[in-house]
């Protein structure tokens, strides 16, 4: 949700408007996320928004794992799933909703981080179509694991 803000002319103030309506933005996706009792719950961070992108960062842990140690699925759809509508989301300028998304998984996932980008590719007026890709790493190394797609819709208010 953006905060529009009169000002009065010049290349200063334009760039201190667009300044501002991304802190705004910011704060909007911040609050969002932590009022999100999973993500608190499986122990995800937003670390990163903009006006059409997000980062959503998981420190692995072994309750993250499935029985061959690796980062279980569900929790790389979770990070699919949430930065897909997240970027989606701040993209529309509000609340959103995943409508649908599709994740392939290229590697098994292991390491001390799993990091989620997503961009909104294609906005429209009630939809956005979003790419993210999901990163492990390990031993500060980022290794591609998963590719996902979505698209996102504005919530109803």
């Amino acid at each position: 949700m953006r905060t529009r803000i009169a000002a009065s002319g010049g290349a200063t103030d334009a760039h201190n408007l667009e300044e501002r309506a991304v802190d705004d933005l910011s704060a909007f996706a911040r609050q969002i996320f932590e009022s999100q009792p999973f993500s608190q719950f499986i122990g995800a961070r937003l670390t990163g928004s903009g006006p059409r992108d997000a980062e959503i960062s998981l420190p692995i842990s072994g309750q993250h794992q499935q029985q061959h140690g690796f980062v279980h699925g569900g929790v790389i759809s979770y990070l699919a799933d949430n930065t897909i509508t997240f970027a989606g989301g701040l993209a529309l300028g509000g609340n959103a909703l995943t409508s649908e998304f599709k994740i392939n998984y290229l590697k098994p996932a292991r390491g001390s981080l799993l990091v989620a980008r997503a961009h909104a590719t294609g906005v429209g007026k009630r939809q956005a179509v979003c790419q993210c890709e999901i990163y492990s790493v390990e031993d500060g190394e980022e290794k591609l694991c998963a590719i996902a797609q979505g698209t996102v819709v504005a919530a109803a208010q």
